[in-house]
């Protein structure tokens, strides 16, 4: 196939570091594998599609859940955005993401939270992101479809790395929300609700660069097991959207 997507040897040389250490009998190539993941999650392919190239899918398959379940894809972002160094500005908004019926099959009851539920017409599940003043992803976080902006933005707010100033929407606009920002000094810039009580002011001008991060997300969304999801457990999902994000934004650009 000509569009068969492979990581560099410089891109694998950055990522190498976060991989578990192989035990007894040496791993198949990394490298092939962990491209033939990525084919997966652009493409919306099944596993047992992934072109033979990358090698047997059963294995390209039970490595992306192993490692998933280590949080090793996690980590990865997580880390090529630590490297990224203080950036002076950053945003934070959130995207529903349609869930395939197949995400709903075949519970697994109390092993992971499945984070999905109807709303907006289908399953949906809710993906809010910070990024930085370039729009790259630093912070990723799951939860159900109809999900309060205000309570989602509460499970990332100890997480948020110093800036001077983080942009959001009218959705986030709430007391609790903006005194939280300035007790970690980090100034809102966040336009208030017409209809509250106190109008807050902010900057209109360094408001514009919120278009950034819906950039950013219309870019995960062209990776089509993102854009819809097939994933029962949600922890296989977020490590997808974290291994694309980060091949997006940290490898593939640097």
């Amino acid at each position: 196939m000509s569009d068969l997507l492979m990581l560099t040897p410089e891109q694998m040389r950055r990522i190498e570091p976060y991989f578990p250490l192989s035990h007894g009998v040496p791993r198949v190539d990394d490298r092939r594998v962990l491209s033939g993941i990525l084919f997966v999650i652009r493409n919306g392919l099944r596993w047992r599609d992934v072109p033979s190239d990358y090698g047997p899918h059963k294995t390209i398959y039970n490595r992306f859940i192993r490692w998933s379940r280590l949080g090793v894809f996690n980590r990865i972002l997580a880390e090529l955005a630590a490297q990224g160094g203080k950036t002076d500005n950053l945003m934070i908004d959130a995207t529903h993401l349609k869930a395939h019926r197949t995400a709903a099959s075949l519970l697994k009851k109390g092993l992971y939270p499945e984070m999905y539920r109807s709303s907006r017409g289908g399953l949906t599940t809710k993906l809010q992101v910070v990024c930085d003043g370039k729009g790259r992803p630093r912070l990723l976080h799951l939860s159900e479809g109809q999900a309060n902006d205000h309570k989602t933005a509460a499970a990332v707010i100890e997480d948020l790395p110093a800036a001077n100033a983080l942009l959001a929407d009218r959705a986030y606009s709430s007391a609790a929300f903006r005194q939280a920002l300035v007790e970690r000094g980090i100034t809102p810039c966040i336009p208030p609700h017409a209809k509250h009580r106190v109008q807050h002011s902010y900057d209109p001008v360094l408001y514009r660069q919120r278009h950034r991060i819906e950039n950013m997300f219309a870019r995960l969304k062209d990776w089509r097991r993102i854009h819809t999801r097939y994933d029962r457990c949600a922890h296989t999902f977020l490590s997808a959207i974290a291994f694309a994000a980060a091949f997006i934004f940290w490898i593939n650009e640097s």
